[in-house]
């Protein structure tokens, strides 16, 4: 199974200081830098888009990881590579040509993600995971954040788990110190926390904690 990997979602950041906030929370031991890009149309809020990509893009070395809850994503694949994007992940449901779109988002040297809905079967990745670099499983209808983990979600993890023993899994929506053992169990790696991690009265204490979650449950040699 693939290494930890903590995936603060700047969502739940101070977007008045975005930049020294990427940087806090590579300082406390995050691997990711999760962003949320929402258009206002494939889900009903708006968020940042590329132009703010590209303004942290100098500020920080952290791996940005954009998550675009967008219609048409293919439009947006060059902007966001040139803002400096490391990974860019887009909804199944939003494209109409997925292998397409992958081949787009590598040929920009950025690395590709398909995220599915909660609603969405997890069957519909099959045929793409061998040209992904991530599966990103919803645990919450896109859109907002602060909403409840659905636990329902967790056995397309473990489906996509055992199919693909080395793909990157990422779950997001939800993710708590109260659930985070149900995701790594299942098989998720790349953990995206938002409001448990920077409502916590120890930030570093709940990425600490989502870590030794997924390494106690990948499996010993």
């Amino acid at each position: 199974m693939p290494t930890a990997k903590i995936a603060p979602s700047l969502l739940s950041g101070d977007f008045s200081r975005l930049a020294d906030e990427c940087e806090r929370m590579l300082g406390l031991g995050a691997d990711y830098l999760h962003m949320d890009v929402m258009d206002g149309h494939f889900v009903p809020n708006l968020t940042l888009g590329a132009p703010i990509i590209k303004c942290l893009r100098p500020r920080t070395k952290g791996f940005l990881d954009c998550h675009l809850m967008v219609s048409r994503p293919e439009q947006w694949v060059d902007d966001f590579a040139d803002a400096g994007a490391d990974l860019l992940c887009f909804h199944y449901e939003a494209t109409e040509d997925a292998a397409a779109l992958i081949d787009k988002i590598h040929a920009k040297g950025m690395k590709a993600g398909m995220a599915i809905k909660p609603k969405t079967p997890v069957d519909v990745v099959f045929e793409f995971a061998p040209a992904l670099d991530q599966v990103l499983i919803m645990t919450v209808e896109p859109g907002f954040g602060g909403q409840a983990f659905m636990a329902e979600c967790m056995s397309k993890v473990s489906e996509l788990r055992a199919r693909f023993p080395d793909l990157d899994i990422q779950v997001d929506g939800g993710l708590a110190p109260d659930n985070i053992e149900v995701a790594a169990r299942a098989g998720a790696n790349v953990i995206v926390a938002g409001s448990s991690i920077f409502k916590a009265p120890s930030p570093e204490a709940v990425i600490t904690l989502f870590r030794k979650a997924v390494e106690d449950a990948q499996p010993t040699a």
